[in-house]
């Protein structure tokens, strides 16, 4: 099976620009909706797309996408649902790589080899599992490395030393560093911080880096872009769906292209 992931970077990494991740809910603001607001990512510019499972307690997420998850929850969004998007996505799309993003809850209820051999059939390549810490995880990640896919870990600015192998330990795709102490969408880690924490993870690991939470401006997108492998923004995408609803999908491609425009003029670090 070809790593749409690692090709992907590969790409970015040529063309000297750090690769675009963008995230949106799926089933928001309807499970029929989502096919234009995904393809709309795509034709932006997106590299790399995130598929966030709702779920009724996101803790990890702020005001924008707790709404999203609740008009998806209240659509009658289902995991069937979910994994219908993302077999039609990689019908579409054969070749962007796409990340199932959300709380162990959805995932393992069913069983862990359930969920990674249902996410292998509908095209996926990897899962963040915001929730389970590495020292916990004895049957997911096991489960979706058997099946294949990449296991994306997240590191924060409390992530230290002594226990960022044991995050980095099974880790692959990329590394999500999410930039600032909280929840998402809420404010934007000082670029000096971010770099300093990016430095220190590419010291540790060759996977790629990239980095999330706040980021909401093609200003804050290509700064973190010089020095970062990949820069991830969903809140900010997750507002424009919440604003347009059923007609969010030129607004989202119009947005995710000015984040585009900038990271391919921004000059990275080598």
């Amino acid at each position: 099976m070809t790593d749409r992931l690692a090709t992907r970077f590969s790409k970015c990494r040529a063309e000297g620009r750090a690769a675009l991740v963008t995230f949106v809910t799926a089933g928001d603001p309807t499970p029929g909706d989502s096919a234009a607001i995904l393809d709309a990512l795509v034709a932006g510019g997106a590299d790399i797309v995130e598929l966030g499972m709702p779920f009724t307690d996101p803790m990890a997420d702020g005001p924008a996408i707790q709404l999203a998850n609740l008009r998806s929850l209240a659509a009658g969004t289902k995991t069937s649902d979910i994994l219908a998007i993302a077999v039609a996505f990689r019908q579409r799309h054969p070749d962007v790589p796409l990340i199932m993003m959300g709380y162990a809850n959805p995932m393992i209820r069913r069983g862990a080899d359930w969920f990674a051999t249902e996410a292998v059939k509908a095209g996926v390549d990897g899962v963040i599992c915001v929730d389970i810490p590495p020292e916990e995880d004895q049957e997911l990640g096991p489960a979706l490395r058997a099946a294949g896919l990449h296991l994306v870990r997240l590191a924060t600015p409390t992530t230290d030393a002594a226990r960022l192998p044991a995050v980095l330990h099974g880790a692959s795709g990329f590394l999500y560093y999410v930039s600032v102490a909280g929840i998402t969408g809420k404010q934007q880690a000082q670029q000096a911080s971010i770099e300093n924490a990016v430095g220190k993870l590419k010291a540790a690991t060759d996977i790629p880096v990239a980095v999330g939470f706040g980021v909401r401006t093609p200003e804050q997108a290509a700064a973190i872009g010089r020095v970062a492998d990949g820069v991830v923004v969903g809140s900010a995408i997750v507002d424009l769906v919440g604003s347009h609803g059923h007609q969010a999908a030129p607004f989202v491609q119009d947005y995710v292209a000015s984040l585009r425009a900038a990271l391919n003029t921004a000059e990275t670090v080598a």
